[in-house]
């Protein structure tokens, strides 16, 4: 009895993950958020800005926000739920 397999064709993968573009809007991300959370406490370094809390702090929640639409975008796209750039 003899015995046959037949050759399957190799799986062709492309890693999306690995673009260099998604690591470079992830750090645009995470340096934006940074900024936002260090002009948070800008009045507090800063005494003489203590009446201007507010407006750093609404700066800061809307850069915040602004990192995370950003990030969540990026992870959405190499997870392949995006839009297809072919």
């Amino acid at each position: 009895m003899e015995n046959t397999v037949s050759q399957r064709p190799a799986k062709k993968t492309d890693n999306n993950a690995n673009r260099t573009e998604y690591y470079v809007q992830l750090t645009v991300a995470i340096v934006i958020g940074l900024v936002g959370v260090f002009i948070r406490f800008v009045p507090d370094v800063l005494p003489s800005l203590d009446q201007m809390t507010f407006m750093f702090s609404l700066i800061a929640n809307i850069l915040m926000v602004v990192a995370s639409i950003i990030a969540f975008k990026v992870v959405f796209e190499i997870l392949g739920f995006g839009k297809n750039k072919n």
